[in-house]
């Protein structure tokens, strides 16, 4: 049984072309600056070198040790400067920041845009949706495709322990750098993609390393205002090469208001709390003794999420020192036909800033008819009951209290799958039987 779901798809690169031209462009030579082996051997692109942290707080220094200006101001200069750079030599599909925007009157606060340059024509592609661990494809669009022009800067630990700024540095190969690049199809101001290692082509999955890296970069912004963002397969990551999105908002979201109910305090001292009256049902991470130690917390729910196929959505708050974890089932509604028409046709993806509160609306219709009860009713239709929920939770609680039980080496073997339907049968309610009997199902994106 074939389910399809028909969209069409983000556009990140202006390399991202159709598969066709990929490859008559191939059998001519490359000749595009890319980050493929063919242009990288003699490039160099800028360096920032964060210093660890070993507390939550940026600000926190340990005992004796003194406090030095970095040599760039990370998210005034580099990113935010850099950015204004590409969008001035004409690199963005749309002027975003002539879009409109507004805080929508109301309880909550959710905030409108209406950016009509976001969606246009495509040839659509392929993209199955009902499997949230899936091999990298090489023959598919991903980061390394992209023009190094695009690419703003390296982004690394420091090897000596303190800031380091490299204005042209040298991409090796052999160490994989993590790169910040534009979004050529910006949703706000300053947005970019953190793509961790990007020349090792690892999927769209979280890893230990990878989410520590950016709980660092949103540490390095020392910027509420500015967040990252994930999106898994099935949950409208529209690229399988891992990336986190981020850009800045200058108002707080609506899930960052939204009161919550701590649940428990792990052993690292990560305090997890439960969303209150809020449209979509998520967890809140917060605390521990140290970074890493939240970190790992959030990565070992979001790998066990992973491998129990249960699409999911990430949002890096307050300077990487709140992280809220989102569980969602639209996708799988959509293609069951369980999603109302009049939603469908505002051709609105709930991914991570749609959840978040940041609605991308995509017709004037809706923009002028933003109201607090249409987002709400969106968002509703994305969050899982509370009965599948708290199944959910159950299976994040017992991977948190496993702790570092070898599920980041399992993730990194590429032999090992996510479990079965049957196994997870227990977290998904009888409105969703059509997805978990032993028929093989394919749900594909469109």
């Amino acid at each position: 049984m074939m389910l399809r779901i028909k969209r069409v798809p983000t556009v990140v690169s202006n390399y991202q072309k159709d598969e066709a031209e990929e490859g008559a462009r191939r059998v001519g030579g490359c000749g595009r600056n890319c980050l493929n082996q063919c242009c990288i051997p003699g490039a160099k692109l800028p360096l920032y070198a964060f210093k660890k942290l070993n507390k939550i707080d940026g600000d926190k220094e340990l005992p004796g040790s003194e406090k030095r200006e970095p040599p760039v101001a990370f998210l005034d200069s580099l990113l935010l400067g850099e950015w204004e750079d590409r969008m001035q030599r004409g690199l963005f599909r749309y002027d975003v920041t002539a879009c409109e925007t507004k805080v929508i009157p109301g309880q909550f606060g959710f905030i409108a845009q209406l950016n009509e340059g976001r969606h246009l024509k495509k040839r659509p592609t392929e993209f199955r949706v009902d499997k949230v661990l899936q091999p990298f494809d090489g023959n598919k669009f991903n980061f390394t495709k992209v023009g190094q022009e695009e690419v703003l800067f390296q982004f690394e630990a420091s090897e000596d322990g303190e800031v380091q700024f490299i204005p042209s540095a040298p991409i090796e190969p052999e160490n994989s750098p993590s790169v910040v690049a534009i979004n050529v199809s910006p949703i706000e101001y300053g947005h970019v993609l953190l793509i961790p290692r990007i020349l090792e082509h690892l999927p769209q999955r979280i890893d230990h390393e990878s989410f520590l890296l950016a709980l660092h970069m949103a540490a390095e912004a020392g910027n509420p205002y500015f967040r990252l963002g994930y999106n898994s397969l099935g949950a409208f990551a529209t690229i399988n090469h891992l990336h986190f999105q981020a850009y800045y908002l200058a108002v707080t979201f609506p899930i960052e208001k939204a009161p919550t109910k701590k649940i428990t305090v792990s052993d690292a001292g990560v305090k997890v709390s439960e969303l209150l009256n809020y449209p979509v049902r998520g967890l809140v991470f917060e605390g521990g003794n140290t970074l890493q130690d939240l970190s790992n917390t959030v990565s070992d729910a979001c790998i066990c999420l992973q491998e129990n196929n249960i699409p999911y959505n990430v949002l890096i708050s307050d300077s990487g020192k709140r992280i809220f974890l989102l569980p969602q089932c639209y996708a799988e509604k959509q293609a069951l036909g369980e999603v109302r028409a009049e939603l469908l046709d505002t051709q609105v993806n709930p991914a991570v800033w749609e959840i978040s509160g940041h609605m991308v609306l995509k017709r004037k219709k809706d923009y002028e008819e933003a109201s607090d009860e249409n987002a709400w009713k969106l968002l509703a239709e994305v969050s899982l009951s509370e009965e599948r929920f708290q199944e959910v939770n159950a299976l994040i609680f017992e991977a948190i209290a496993s702790g570092d039980n070898g599920n980041a080496n399992l993730l990194e073997d590429p032999e090992v799958k996510p479990r079965s339907h049957e196994e997870v049968d227990v977290i998904n309610t009888s409105s969703h039987a059509a997805m978990v009997t032993g028929t093989q199902q394919c749900l594909v994106l469109q």
